[in-house]
């Protein structure tokens, strides 16, 4: 399973004054100035959570998401002014802000719990600090928009929530304030710029960027795109000529469910919104040319799950298990299904059984194997909990597409 998403269920208010917030990543690139959305909190960042903020600085996404990486830097940069992050810096609604660095101590983590990616650091991280709060009039909450986080959160006891409703900007921030701040330049060099992009239209053509007899771009400007880019621009230009074409048709499914994917990732619901359902178009009509190809219908499946559609997410996801009842992943979807779509906890727990039984012999060298039995683990532990504390075991609601936009990974 990629990833899936879900609705999270509605949680007390909080006393900021006695509250440890932890950060995850995806929420302060969703919005940088969260960190002073809490006031008089005890704000804690894993240095995880930076590092993986300074790659943005060289990886291939997308502007806005480095942009971002850049605000959260700038403003931990003024904040601090002088100040130690690791002592704790004073905020200006009277809360503290510090970044703690990951130390691996398993032992005083669960057993099997790993500490290879970086989400599972910045849990160990939020579990150790937890543990090292107990007894004091101090409570604990992670905030995160990332589904895979808020699930393994909740393995570990740790009360976890969403930061807004993952896209948390008004209409006038989002689109008057935001790219006024991003683009803060004097309108002579906006002219300037303007100009200047004008003059690179002409050249372009000038110099046959774009093959008008062949309908192709040219190689020079072809090798500024990625592979996975190259990959879906072939399969689009493959389309054109035979719209029957089933590894083009896969290739783009795959394409736009990696995007949403990131998307969902970053907190951009909107976007992650479009792009599962231009994956699942394509995907719909793939499956139409090859109906029995168990891992594009089970990546359908989970598409279907981000945009709130739990009910088709569940049909295509058991036309898997009809032809092939021990796939792994589409076990472990459908139990996700019932557990976040459908709060059917019997269900979701049988399903886990049944997804720890395929991969119990998962050696550790098998990634992807041993990962998907740690994490069917961890869930069924949560499931219990959740039967034990009485919690709804109802079949019969799922989410709309519109309350996709708050759900989250």
């Amino acid at each position: 399973m990629k990833s899936n998403r879900s609705k999270l269920t509605a949680k007390t208010e909080l006393d900021y004054s006695k509250s440890v917030i932890v950060f995850d990543t995806n929420v302060l690139l969703t919005e940088p100035q969260a960190i002073l959305s809490y006031p008089q909190a005890d704000i804690i960042i894993p240095e995880t959570v930076l590092n993986e903020i300074d790659k943005l600085k060289t990886a291939r996404v997308d502007p806005d998401l480095r942009f971002r990486g850049r605000e959260v830097t700038r403003l931990l940069f003024e904040l601090a002014e002088g100040q130690s992050f690791a002592g704790g810096i004073s905020l200006p609604n009277g809360g503290t802000l510090r970044v703690v660095p990951f130390e691996s101590n398993s032992n005083a983590l669960p057993d099997g719990f790993s500490t290879k990616t970086a989400d599972n650091k910045i849990l160990a991280a939020t579990y150790l600090i937890r543990e090292d709060i107990l007894g004091q009039d101090k409570h604990l909450v992670l905030i995160t928009n990332d589904l895979n986080m808020l699930l393994k959160a909740q393995t570990l006891d740790i009360d976890v929530r969403q930061f807004g409703n993952g896209d948390d900007l008004s209409w006038g921030k989002k689109y008057i304030v935001r790219p006024f701040q991003r683009y803060r330049v004097p309108l002579t060099i906006l002219m300037i710029s303007i100009a200047l992009f004008a003059a690179v239209i002409v050249l372009a053509f000038r110099m046959n960027v774009w093959n008008s007899s062949s309908g192709t771009i040219s190689t020079d400007y072809r090798s500024l795109l990625t592979s996975s880019q190259k990959n879906a621009y072939d399969a689009l230009t493959t389309l054109k000529e035979n719209s029957a074409d089933t590894q083009a048709l896969l290739t783009l499914a795959n394409f736009y469910y990696s995007r949403a994917e990131t998307e969902q990732a970053s907190g951009d619901n909107s976007s992650m919104l479009t792009d599962s359902k231009t994956a699942i178009g394509y995907y719909e009509k793939y499956l139409s040319y090859t109906p029995n190809d168990a891992d594009a219908r089970a990546d359908m499946a989970t598409l279907y799950f981000y945009t709130g559609n739990t009910d088709r997410a569940i049909q295509e996801v058991a036309k898997v298990l009809e032809g092939n009842p021990n796939h792994a992943n589409a076990n472990y979807n459908l139990g996700v299904f019932y557990y976040f779509g459908r709060h059917d906890l019997t269900s979701a727990a049988n399903q886990m059984k049944k997804v720890m039984e395929l991969t119990s012999g998962a050696a550790e060298s098998d990634t992807s194997g041993h990962a998907l039995y740690q994490q069917a683990t961890l869930l069924l532990q949560q499931i219990k909990k959740d039967q034990k504390s009485g919690a709804s075991t109802s079949t019969t609601g799922t989410t709309s597409n519109t309350d996709a936009s708050s759900t989250t990974k």
